[in-house]
C-alpha cells in the first residue's frame, strides 16, 4: 500500500514538473541560449590564446620545408625536390586546418545550440500567439453575434445599456434659479456610468483621466461645455475616418491619442481594418457617440460630467491587415 502511495506521489510530482517545464520553456529556452551564447564567446577567446602556438608550428615547419628546398636536402640528408615540398606543404596546411577546427570546435557547437535554443523558444512563443490570436478571435466573434442579436431584438440603446451597465438615476445638479439668480440643488435624472462596468476599449472622455499605472492626467481637450466636447469628438471621429481610409489600418492607441487619452497595452493591437474588398470588421471608426451622450462617471468624491465612448474596434488586427 505504501508502495502504491509513493508511486502516485512521484507520478503526481513528475507530472506537475512536466507541466512547469512545458509551460515556462520559451523561458527557459531563452535564457539556455543566452548563457550558452555567453558561454561559448568566452571558449571561443580562451581558444584564441592557443592559436599563436599553433601558428609558430606551422611557420617553423613551413621555414624547415623551404630550407630543404633550397639545399635540395632534408636533416636526414635525404634528396628533397620541389615535387615534396609541395606535398609536404599541404600536409602541414591541412594539418593546421585541423587543429583550428579542433580548437574552436566546442565554442562553435555550443554556440549553434545557443542559437538553436533561442529560435526555438520564439517558434514556441509564436504558436501560442497564434492559438490566442485563434480563440480571441472565435470569443470577439460570439460576443458580437450575441450583441447583433440584442440589438436586432431590442434595439442599440438597450445593448449600449446593458453592455457597459448604464443606469438612469437622480443625482443632484447645481443649477441657477431664473428667478434670484441663484445657485440651487435640484434633482435631475441623468445616466449613471461606473467605470469598473464599461467594456475594455471604452474610456470615458473627461477632464481628468487615469492611465494603466494609476497615475492621474489633465485631458486639455475637454471642455466645460458639453457642445464644445461632442463636437471636438466627431470632428475627431471623422479625422479618424479618414486615416483610416488613407492607412488602411488604425490602432486603438492612436485614437487615444487624437483624444488626450492615456495609451493601453491592448491599444497596441486591436483596431480597425479599411478592406472593402475583404471586409473583416465594420471599415469605419465608430466613438458610440449617441444624443443624449452627457453621461455621468461614479467616483469617490461625487458624480462628475464624462461622455462614455465605446469603440467599435474590429479586434487584433496584426493578422487582419491585408498584404
Amino acid at each position: 500500500m505504501k508502495k502504491e502511495e509513493i508511486m502516485k506521489t512521484v507520478s503526481g510530482t513528475f507530472t506537475k514538473v512536466s507541466f512547469q517545464m512545458k509551460k515556462h520553456s520559451p523561458e527557459i529556452l531563452i535564457v539556455a541560449g543566452v548563457i550558452g551564447t555567453v558561454t561559448s564567446a568566452v571558449i571561443a577567446c580562451k581558444a584564441t590564446t592557443k592559436v599563436g602556438k599553433i601558428v609558430e608550428e606551422t611557420k617553423s615547419d613551413v621555414e624547415e620545408i623551404h630550407n630543404a628546398v633550397e639545399k635540395g636536402v632534408t636533416n636526414a640528408g635525404e634528396k628533397y625536390t620541389a615535387d615534396d615540398s609541395k606535398k609536404d606543404l599541404t600536409i602541414v596546411y591541412a594539418q593546421t586546418g585541423v587543429k583550428l577546427v579542433k580548437l574552436y570546435a566546442p565554442s562553435v557547437m555550443l554556440g549553434a545550440l545557443s542559437l538553436t535554443s533561442i529560435v526555438a523558444s520564439n517558434n514556441i512563443l509564436r504558436k501560442r500567439n497564434v492559438a490566442l490570436a485563434a480563440a480571441y478571435a472565435t470569443v470577439d466573434k460570439g460576443f458580437k453575434d450575441y450583441r447583433s442579436r440584442v440589438i436586432e431584438r431590442f434595439g442599440a440603446e438597450v445593448d449600449r445599456e446593458l453592455k457597459n451597465n448604464v443606469k438612469a438615476k437622480k443625482v443632484d445638479v447645481i443649477e441657477k434659479d431664473p428667478e434670484t439668480g441663484k445657485d440651487k440643488k435640484v434633482k435631475k435624472q441623468q445616466f449613471v456610468v461606473s467605470p469598473s462596468d464599461i467594456s475594455g476599449y471604452a474610456r470615458f472622455f473627461e477632464q481628468y483621466t487615469m492611465d494603466e499605472e494609476g497615475n492621474t492626467i489633465l485631458n486639455r481637450n475637454w471642455e466645460s461645455n458639453n457642445e464644445y466636447n461632442l463636437m471636438f469628438l466627431k470632428a475627431q471621429e471623422r479625422y479618424a475616418n479618414d486615416l483610416l481610409k488613407s492607412k488602411k489600418r488604425l490602432f486603438l492607441n492612436e485614437v487615444y491619442e487624437m483624444l488626450g487619452l492615456p495609451p493601453t497595452k491592448a491599444g497596441q493591437i486591436v483596431g480597425w481594418v479599411y478592406d472593402p474588398e475583404n471586409p473583416s470588421g465594420d471599415n469605419y471608426v465608430d466613438f458610440g457617440l449617441y444624443a443624449d451622450n452627457l453621461t455621468y462617471s461614479d467616483f469617490v468624491n461625487g458624480h462628475e460630467p464624462a461622455i462614455l465612448l465605446d469603440f467599435n474596434v474590429d479586434g487584433n488586427i496584426w493578422d487582419k491587415m491585408p498584404a
